[in-house]
């Protein structure tokens, strides 16, 4: 009696031992199959239409390499032009807006002071002076050849001569510099107000006076820009200015007016670093004919090293927990899609393409429109 119990006992522990192993088949079974069924999606045609949902392959893509910088749009030296007067005045008259394109030589506005007249007179009177001391050099030479007069009478002449000459011709330039006409003084036209002109073609950019106020020779009235030839100058870090050389492409955006890229080329690189351990490049835009104002700051890449890739979309990786996964068609019937969630390894990436390591998934059909967020 007491062995047929044991046996019994022994038969059902074998028989939980075997149901408990056939229960944990079965749930790692069904787990596995959860597992899959996790890394597929099924995609409706109605909703794969009205996501504007796309299917496509890897394609080659040039990916860049090179140093991001930034600086602002600028025009040469020649371009730009700060005008002030030579003497200070009054300002007489001034019609001129910020934006108004004005012609080399066009009169900006006109100047008016007391002085300009005494300048004037004193260049009207050397002016009849000279006649005379000139003949009187040279009787006194004459005389002092003949021997009938001292050399010290012949210098004294020569001196006072000279010394009118030199305030005649001094007169006469600061004159022309003032854009008054010399001939015309001497002819007894004497003026208060002097022009200012525009020493160059282009746009004023900004104005500093208004009428009746006085302003002093080194003071600016205004400023004028020209900017048929627009460029970039750029700021390099001492430490990568020597991986740029001329003529390497440059992409360029400038962020607060607009998200497109443009493009650019170097053309001349510094020669020195200044106080702050950076070297200037100055670029030259492809298309000049940009809308760009002149000080816009821009954010640029220099391209020191480009190469062909096979690439997806940006748009069509999901990261997740360092990992890559795209949407890989399994099949397609009357009904929808289905997808399989796949780990995939990229290389080098911009903002819009993502380098795909993996050559096998290259002739495979993804979703690379509407399957994830952009990467960041």
């Amino acid at each position: 009696m007491k062995t047929y119990i044991l046996k019994n006992i022994f038969l059902l522990l074998i028989f939980s031992i075997v149901t408990s192993c056939d229960s944990s088949k079965q749930s790692e079974k069904e787990n596995e199959t959860t597992a899959i069924d996790e890394n597929l999606i099924e995609i409706t045609l109605s909703q794969f239409e009205n996501s504007n949902m796309e299917l496509g392959k890897a394609t080659t893509q040039v990916f860049s390499e090179g140093i991001k910088t930034n600086g602002y749009i600028d025009v040469p030296p020649a371009n730009k032009a700060k005008v002030s007067a030579i003497i200070g005045g009054y300002v007489k008259k001034s019609s001129l807006l910020v934006g108004d394109i004005v012609k080399k030589g066009q009169l900006l506005l006109t100047i008016e002071n007391p002085d300009f007249i005494t300048i004037q007179q004193n260049y009207l009177e050397i002016s009849e002076q000279l006649n005379y001391l000139k003949s009187e050099n040279d009787r006194q030479k004459t005389l002092f050849e003949e021997k009938i007069t001292s050399q010290k009478n012949f210098l004294k002449a020569q001196s006072t001569y000279k010394t009118a000459l030199a305030s005649y011709n001094g007169l006469a330039q600061q004159l022309r510099l003032m854009n008054i006409n010399p001939k015309n003084v001497e002819a007894g036209k004497i003026t208060s107000a002097i022009a200012i002109y525009a020493p160059i073609s282009g746009s004023i950019s900004t104005i500093n006076t208004s009428v009746g106020e006085f302003k002093n020779a080194s003071e600016v009235l205004l400023e004028i820009i020209n900017d048929d030839h627009k460029h970039l100058e750029l700021i390099v870090f001492e430490k990568d200015i020597l991986n740029v050389n001329k003529s390497q492409p440059i992409s360029f955006k400038v962020p607060e007016s607009s998200s497109k890229t443009f493009k650019a080329e170097v053309h001349l690189v510094g020669k020195a670093i200044d106080k702050n351990r950076t070297v200037r490049v100055h670029g030259h835009l492809k298309n000049e004919t940009d809308p760009f104002l002149v000080g816009m700051y821009v954010e640029a890449e220099i391209i020191t090293k480009s190469s062909d890739k096979m690439a997806l979309p940006i748009n069509s990786i999901l990261e997740e927990d360092g990992n890559y996964y795209v949407l890989i068609l399994n099949s397609k019937n009357d009904s929808g899609y289905q997808f399989e969630k796949v780990k995939i390894n990229i290389g080098l990436k911009n903002e819009d393409w993502a380098e795909v390591i993996d050559s096998s998934i290259n002739e495979k059909e993804i979703l690379i429109k509407g399957a994830f967020l952009p990467l960041e």
